[in-house]
């Protein structure tokens, strides 16, 4: 099993514990996704030492209040790493009214140039803002070659079809437990076979309401889904698996 979306910086894990206890679930790679340089290099610190461990080099779109042209260069310097699998996790987030949007979709865009240019995939975060994070896609289509992935989908399975046109895969994660989640259990549904994956976005999202998430939690989230769609969760584990590894080359090093 798989965790294509997780973050151990900063946030109060115990390892080699929590690994272990990872591992024990059956969860055997987990992709941990950078949020800004800082903890992007914290996860790669953190990916020398344990097997199955990979990350992500990216700023999330809340906070690209500093992003400039040197952090752009560290990014680029990080994707070199061979445990890196994906340009991420950038996107927009209008969630909050003091958002500086156009500072967003700058970072935003010039984050995916540099996905294509160094040959990686991208992990999108897009909260309240489907039209705009469409928009960008669109027009840089010709970077988005390598694949690209809505983490934490959330935008119902009537955009499902837009996204998909441009290559998209879909990330599930514990919002797929909860008890009033009717509108991603729609997407869970519609989104087809190959392009389904599973991700915790640890520590937050926990299947259980009030509990700190943790990728041990994947099994939880793969047999709610496996239910969702009328499957067997070993048949569901074996396509998200091979799922992950046409998105990401990187996770099969």
């Amino acid at each position: 099993m798989i965790d294509v979306h997780a973050h151990f910086a900063d946030e109060g894990y115990l390892f080699p514990e929590e690994w272990k206890k990872i591992r024990a679930a059956g969860v055997t790679r987990v992709i941990l996704a950078g949020d800004n340089a800082r903890h992007t290099r914290m996860h790669r610190d953190f990916c020398e030492t344990y097997e199955g461990a990979f990350f992500t080099a990216g700023v999330h779109p809340s906070e690209t209040g500093d992003f400039t042209r040197a952090t752009l260069a560290e990014l680029r310097e990080l994707t070199a790493d061979e445990k890196c699998v994906a340009v991420g996790e950038i996107g927009l987030d209008y969630h909050y009214e003091e958002t500086d949007k156009e500072k967003q979709r700058s970072a935003f865009e010039e984050q995916l140039a540099l996905a294509s240019s160094v040959g990686l995939p991208v992990q999108i975060h897009s909260r309240d803002a489907c039209a705009d994070t469409l928009a960008i896609l669109k027009n840089a289509e010709a970077y988005l070659k390598n694949g690209i992935l809505l983490h934490c989908y959330s935008y119902g399975k009537e955009n499902m079809n837009a996204f998909l046109s441009l290559g998209a895969y879909f990330s599930f994660g514990g919002v797929a437990c909860f008890k009033n989640a009717k509108n991603v259990w729609e997407s869970v549904r519609a989104c087809p076979a190959d392009r389904l994956l599973t991700e915790t976005d640890s520590p937050y999202l926990s299947p259980f309401r009030g509990e700190k998430n943790s990728p041990a939690n994947i099994p939880v989230i793969a047999d709610k889904i496996a239910e969702l769609r009328g499957e067997e969760r070993s048949f569901l584990v074996a396509l998200i698996d091979k799922n992950a590894e046409r998105l990401f080359p990187r996770v099969r090093i």
